[in-house]
């Protein structure tokens, strides 16, 4: 590929198969939450735990592909497709070797990540099974994001929603076939959904490696990690670790206000976990115009085309308000129905419809967040926005958090109060940091 990407198509060419994956990858953790509910409550808030643990992990080799797709997009873009190889040979051989110390640590010390989170000696056999077997194959979802960021920045964003949908299904039939008692199965509970999510991350690999063997215009090898380039090493910290670094900061900090919530006690905890995977549907559309604009961005900075990536940067924003405003209302309008499909609980479901209908106010801003620092990164400025995010996270969420939630006990309603707070405060920074364009004098890759 010669040219841009998005010179030959539109955000909507990109936007609804990344959409379409994310979705699905949402419905598999709305899908375990929901046949986990059937099972136990309590089986619910200690995979829900347990899984905080996981993306905070995941986030650690995280930042190899960030720093790849940003060099990727401008690479490509520029029409450099030996350079483009070389940089995903290097970052798929980085995350191996990253994802399998992860995976080694969390099969071995699950009981010392899950106590951190105080969690009840009555969830932590439960939490403590997931864990461990589910945190072993994260070494799998090390290389499963690389290639999925070699194919993203070419574009084929629909080969990954195949395989999105397909892995999917299959994990949700694993799990149907180790909760649902079919055919007189026995019931394997958390383990089996555990065996469940190992087994369809490994045909994920599968799937992924074949695409890229067949898609790509190299074939997709590993390489002596003695033989790395520096110079390629180097772009992949320079970019990666801020650009990673917001996110990391995100989670942690999500890590901190889950673990006030759980002083507010276990039905708060399963109310947190329940309402964050319905309104995780508002968050899926802004995830994918984020990711799409990255693309865009990042292509047409690559072939000079700075003033275009400029107008496409706010078009889409305005685009990703929008659409989040509309989603976030319409969970609303349908909230008992929706917080019913998981419980019938009335203390959860009161309180999931109050979140829902705070969500509406704060996932406008995380909309604009998504797409101005998705932006932001692909033009290379990277260090700004895990500058403000930890400012405003530490300064403003985390602190409201506890004194909404816990000093006035407004309990989770204080809490959502917080991140909307938190979110709208560094959506309006961004805006003004893409407006200013000093980005448009950035030359990452002049060297």
């Amino acid at each position: 590929m010669s040219t841009a990407y998005s010179s030959r198509y539109g955000i909507l060419s990109l936007t609804w198969p990344i959409f379409m994956e994310s979705l699905f990858g949402m419905l598999l953790g709305t899908a375990d939450t929901m046949m986990l509910s059937s099972y136990s409550d309590g089986a619910v808030a200690a995979v829900g735990v347990a899984n905080q643990i996981l993306t905070v992990v995941g986030l650690m080799f995280g930042f190899v592909t960030v720093g790849t797709s940003v060099v990727l997009n401008q690479w490509i873009g520029a029409g450099k497709l030996h350079e483009a190889d070389a940089i995903s040979r290097t970052a798929l051989t980085l995350n191996l070797m990253i994802g399998l110390l992860f995976s080694a640590g969390l099969c071995a010390y699950a009981d010392v990540f899950l106590l951190l989170f105080k969690l009840p000696p009555d969830l932590l056999a439960e939490g403590s099974a997931y864990l461990s077997i589910v945190g072993s194959s994260v070494f799998m979802i090390a290389i499963n994001m690389t290639l999925g960021t070699m194919l993203r920045c070419r574009g084929m964003v629909k080969d990954m929603m195949v395989i999105s949908f397909g892995v999917n299904l299959l994990h949700i039939l694993g799990n149907y076939l180790v909760l649902m008692e079919p055919f007189g199965m026995p019931v394997l509970g958390v383990g089996g959904v555990a065996v469940s999510t190992w087994i369809s991350r490994a045909i994920a690999l599968a799937a992924y490696w074949a695409v890229c063997n067949r898609r790509l215009e190299q074939p997709v090898r590993l390489m002596n990690p003695f033989h790395m380039r520096k110079g390629n090493l180097h772009l992949i910290f320079k970019l990666g670790i801020p650009s990673a670094g917001e996110h990391v900061s995100y989670n942690l900090s999500q890590v901190v206000i889950t673990y006030l919530v759980a002083l507010l006690g276990a039905a708060a905890l399963t109310t947190k976990i329940y309402t964050q995977n319905i309104t995780s549907f508002v968050f899926v559309f802004s995830m994918a115009i984020g990711q799409g604009t990255q693309i865009m961005v990042g292509h047409l900075i690559g072939s000079m085309r700075k003033d275009d990536a400029y107008q496409a940067g706010i078009r889409h924003l305005k685009l990703a308000v929008l659409v989040s405003l509309a989603v976030g209302i319409l969970l609303y309008s349908l909230s008992d129905l929706l917080i019913g499909l998981f419980t019938s609980a009335p203390e959860i479901m009161r309180l999931g419809k109050q979140l829902m209908l705070l969500s509406i106010l704060l996932e406008p801003a995380r909309a604009c967040n998504m797409v101005l620092i998705s932006s932001l990164n692909a033009a290379g400025d990277v260090k700004f926005p895990v500058l403000i995010g930890l400012v405003s996270m530490w300064g403003i969420s985390v602190p409201l958090a506890y004194v909404f939630g816990i000093v006035f006990e407004l309990g989770l309603t204080g809490i959502w109060l917080a991140f909307a707070i938190d979110e709208w405060v560094r959506a309006l920074v961004m805006l003004s940091r893409w407006r200013k364009r000093a980005w448009q004098r950035l030359n990452i890759l002049a060297a």
